[in-house]
């Protein structure tokens, strides 16, 4: 990528150009001009906030405590829950911005520390299907694309458009729950085009290699990927740039949220990185060794409200759903029928 199209777009600072001439993180990046929208930001953490609620019944009624301020008037379709795998994903429409918003749940406040610890030793172990130079993680692909997750998702959002229209798609998630959105942003981008679908996530940790970034870049351009002050999971699994292609590498583009502290005055920034997706000067300028910082974003709390390892609950009435599936360790809480049937082309 040139200097002229750092400048050109914007999306640099002065001690950042030359990060991105540097070979080692040289990306392509055609992002059509989009660029950070602070209010968005603020808008979707609250739905990924809400999708750590445990109490399902209050969540597809859209009634629990997270489900409040701007998330208000939210219209739920479907909540999907693998209890084996302890994940938890949902797809409604909001009014603010009129959009599906699919979000996806991370790792559970208790466990983060367990979860943080492996990370350190994830390896890339598996290719990217139709590209043989981009590998990812097995862990959080196989999340996504070997659960239940992406076949519901994939339906839930087939019946929104026939319900509410052709709705853009917001796709959002923190931590782990990050890197599951990630996955979906790319599987929904390539197959219904990449001007339908807008991704954000929170505290992501890497999930593929410099060629995954790059094809990542290229198919889901209309992504912002926030970081928090010393949030340890951003710098996760390690960055090795003398590795090249055998190194975990981000995609593009991060926001950095940090405060600088002058006297008496707080100052909260909102750091818009440059197009490499491991920006020195931005989160990577800092060791990252905060798990605290993890668990909070824009004020907002990020971590499950149930103790346990993997908690749910359901209540007695039904009258709240259309309808209720269970089968191979997975909970379908749904507001239409749910027939199990292939994901057809649209």
């Amino acid at each position: 990528i040139s200097l002229a199209y750092c400048r050109a777009t914007k999306q640099y600072s002065d001690i950042a150009i030359d990060s991105c001439l540097d070979p080692q993180l040289r990306m392509k990046q055609s992002d059509g001009g989009y660029s950070y929208n602070s209010t968005l930001a603020h808008i979707l953490v609250e739905y990924a906030s809400a999708v750590y609620t445990s109490d399902l019944t209050s969540l597809l009624k859209w009634t629990c405590p997270r489900c409040e301020g701007h998330t208000k008037g939210f219209q739920m379709i479907e909540i999907i829950v693998d209890v084996e795998k302890c994940l938890q994903a949902f797809v409604g429409v909001a009014p603010d911005p009129r959009s599906i918003i699919i979000a996806f749940r991370g790792t559970q406040e208790h466990s983060a520390s367990n979860w943080i610890e492996d990370l350190f030793w994830k390896q890339l172990d598996v290719t990217y299907p139709g590209m043989p130079d981009a590998m990812v993680h097995h862990g959080f692909y196989s999340a996504y694309y070997n659960t239940t997750l992406r076949h519901e998702i994939l339906k839930s959002v087939q019946w929104a458009w026939k319900t509410y229209g052709r709705l853009p798609i917001n796709v959002v998630g923190h931590s782990m729950g990050g890197a599951l959105a990630s996955f979906c942003a790319l599987d929904l981008s390539v197959k219904w085009g990449s001007h339908k679908v807008q991704l954000i996530t929170f505290g992501q940790p890497r999930v593929g290699n410099p060629a995954f970034a790059e094809y990542f870049n290229e198919q889901v351009p209309r992504t912002i990927r926030v970081t928090h002050e010393n949030d340890i999971v951003p710098h996760l699994p390690p960055y090795f740039y003398y590795l090249g292609e055998w190194t975990y590498h981000h995609f593009a583009r991060e926001v950095w949220l940090r405060e600088t502290i002058v006297g008496n005055v707080v100052t909260r920034n909102e750091t818009v990185c440059d197009c490499s997706g491991e920006d020195p000067t931005c989160s990577r300028s800092v060791y990252g060794r905060s798990v605290a910082d993890h668990l909070e974003y824009y004020g907002v709390n990020l971590h499950a409200d149930s103790r346990g390892t993997c908690q749910f609950v359901i209540g007695a009435s039904n009258s709240a759903y259309g309808d209720i599936l269970q089968f191979d360790g997975t909970i379908i809480l749904s507001r239409y029928p749910q027939k199990r049937y292939p994901v057809e082309s649209i």
